[in-house]
């Protein structure tokens, strides 16, 4: 794609990456059919390369964003298919995300979207706030059709009925390897998940434990950032990231670390990329570092020699994670690591297409995410499966809310198939 940029654009970081990647593009149109949002709403402003023309615009004029070009980038998922089906490698992630940036600085939303989002930003990557405004939407759910907004309605709709108990064991503290260690390892605990589940934490310190690896909580990790991030919020996920590359920092250059274990594939996606969001800033080597230990959970798994046998004959149905097959080409590995355990692995029809979580998506964009799960739904359905396995907190919210079968995650059945307890999904209530 020709380009137009003056050399005074092009002096801003951001504008050259940009300016890579729009010139990468060859309008082919590949990514169109590999689209959620062109596949369920059919215009093709709502597809990658349409999308690509609105940023291009936008950012050559330096012109202050219009209602148009806001709508159709607020409704990208960021799922990545896209990348995933490119044969001309545009980097459609780092396009996007200085799109958002950019429309952040530039544009003023509605005082309601304004609002919206500033609460999201503030509530969801920390866990206590995160707990009490879950408490607040389940005494919200008897009135929620009287609620005005249905993003308000997606909200109190999302909350769980029922909110684990906090666990200690994703607190700052070392758990120790059983047996001779052979690895150590810096878990990064979450916050979404640390409030909606705590069962996966739980289930990663036991494996790994039980594997031989010691596993430490660093004082002072927390969000990823991927949440502001993909809001647009530059100030805010860079300094979640930064408290993160420090903590983990300190650890590599203290006791040393083999890996940074990440059992959410959103939130490793975003740490994998950490090298290059901070590729301009005083944190650039240690962000460096962290991006190129950085693993998600059955990468680790995969490199361990782990004696599981399924405990009982399940049919499992896995969905792969966007953020997993598409953010970081973690495709098969999951399914062989289940298979290889004594499961039967069925995966269901269409598995590049997102289920419409996509961090706040589903709260941002009800209607369109409710199209997608409702697809999704369907073709996990369509395996008959006993359970659903997905590598992804907000995967396993988004589907579990709208099907009948428990859904889990990967490294709990894997650690319930190497000795641990039995998942609590699985368990009658």
């Amino acid at each position: 794609m020709r380009t137009e940029f003056t050399p005074d654009q092009l002096k801003d970081p951001g504008t050259a990456r940009a300016n890579e990647i729009l010139r990468a593009c060859v309008h082919c149109g590949f990514c169109t059919a590999t689209c959620p949002t062109y596949q369920v709403l059919g215009d093709e402003l709502d597809s990658p390369r349409g999308r690509i023309y609105l940023i291009k615009d936008m950012l050559e004029n330096n012109r202050v964003p219009d209602e148009k070009t806001v709508k159709h980038v607020d409704r990208c998922l960021s799922c990545l298919a896209c990348m995933t089906t490119c044969p001309s490698g545009v980097h459609y992630m780092h396009l996007v995300d200085h799109a958002r940036a950019y429309i952040d600085k530039n544009y003023k939303r509605r005082w309601d979207d304004r609002a919206l989002r500033w609460i999201l930003a503030r509530i969801i990557p920390y866990p206590t706030r995160f707990r009490l405004a879950l408490f607040a939407a389940g005494l919200a759910r008897p009135f929620s059709r009287i609620l005005p907004d249905k993003r308000l309605r997606a909200m109190v709709a999302m909350a769980p009925r029922r909110l684990p108990t906090p666990s200690l064991n994703d607190s700052p503290q070392t758990h120790l390897a059983q047996g001779p260690r052979i690895k150590r390892v810096a878990l990064m605990t979450g916050c979404a998940q640390k409030a909606l589940n705590t069962d996966i934490n739980d289930a990663t310190i036991r494996l790994l434990t039980r594997a031989g690896v010691e596993v430490v909580i660093p004082k002072g990790e927390g969000c990823c950032g991927s949440l502001t991030h993909h809001m647009g919020k530059e100030d805010l996920a860079h300094g979640s990231a930064a408290r993160n590359i420090r903590a983990w920092a300190a650890e590599m250059d203290g006791a040393g670390l083999d890996a940074i274990v990440i059992n959410t594939s959103g939130c490793g996606t975003t740490v994998k990329d950490y090298g290059h969001m901070f590729r301009n800033d005083p944190l650039a080597t240690d962000a460096a570092r962290v991006s190129a230990i950085a693993k998600d959970i059955t990468e680790v798994l995969g490199d361990l020699d782990l004696p599981a046998q399924a405990p009982e004959a399940l049919r499992i149905g896995y969905h792969s994670a966007c953020s997993l097959q598409h953010g970081q080409r973690i495709k098969d590995l999951p399914k062989d690591l289940l298979t290889r355990a004594g499961f039967q692995v069925a995966t269901p029809a269409d598995p590049h297409l997102c289920c419409g979580s996509a961090g706040t998506y589903n709260l941002m964009q009800p209607e369109i995410s409710g199209q997608l799960k409702a697809r999704k739904i369907r073709t996990l359905e369509a395996v008959q499966p006993d359970i659903i396995a997905a590598g992804n907190i907000g995967c396993m919210m988004q589907i579990g809310s709208g099907i009948g079968v428990p859904v889990v995650h990967t490294v709990e059945l894997m650690d319930w198939a190497t000795g641990g307890p039995k998942p609590a999904a699985l368990k009658p209530h």
